[in-house]
């Protein structure tokens, strides 16, 4: 059994995780939907949570049977997300744990799925606060040849960090981003959304309501 104690390095997902998007990303998607008389609810977001955006377009469209193919719903959806990205606010708890981590040598990463292109937009406004992680994985890396929840994301920014998989502690939102962790081989906290039903999550070695929650002290982290 893999002991707390033997936590070298973090790992965080981005979006409803560290920045507060997963509302933009939602009021963008009901916009869209609304356009064809359709309705967006929490049941098919679960869905759609933490996958790259071609997969997660690609159930909203075969679900909603809308009459747009995936690539023509992520343009409309696009131009929605572009004018609401920069007012993306940091997640209670987010900014103090990660400089306290980062205060405390403790090597800390993002895994995202976002795209380069959208990641800047979200994370430019909070450039000095993102600079505490010394790498950042994105969706559309050449390294990344299988999204969420395959685990390739967390494998290639594990190899970055130069740190064993079952040494790194990953946070994750979604049901899609706790399996890629755990298949990864990490401990893994799930800091879900209160409207996400918690029963889809697979179990992770950990469930906080926000990452107010979490104590470095209990995986040996303190200083």
């Amino acid at each position: 059994m893999k002991r707390r104690d033997s936590i070298t390095h973090v790992i965080y997902d981005l979006d409803g995780l560290l920045l507060d998007t997963e509302r933009l990303y939602t009021e963008a998607s009901k916009i869209v939907c609304s356009r064809y008389g359709k309705s967006f609810g929490w049941s098919l977001k679960t869905k759609m949570m933490g996958r790259r955006a071609l997969d997660s377009a690609r159930t909203l469209t075969e679900e909603l049977q809308l009459p747009l193919t995936p690539e023509e719903y992520l343009q409309e959806r696009t131009a929605v997300l572009d004018e609401l990205f920069p007012t993306a606010q940091p997640l209670p708890g987010a900014v103090r744990l990660t400089r306290e981590l980062a205060e405390r040598g403790v090597p800390q990463a993002v895994a995202t799925s976002s795209d380069r292109r959208t990641f800047e937009l979200k994370t430019s406004p909070h450039a000095q606060w993102f600079a505490v992680f010394g790498c950042v994985v994105v969706g559309d890396d050449p390294a990344v040849r299988h999204g969420k929840p395959a685990p390739d994301i967390f494998l290639v920014a594990a190899e970055r960090m130069r740190a064993r998989p079952e040494r790194c502690l990953a946070f994750e939102d979604s049901p899609a981003g706790v399996a890629a962790a755990q298949a990864a081989g990490m401990r893994v906290i799930a800091v879900p959304d209160p409207n996400v039903d918690r029963a889809a999550f697979p179990k992770p070695d950990a469930l906080l309501s926000s990452l107010e929650e979490f104590d470095p002290a209990e995986w040996g982290l303190q200083a």
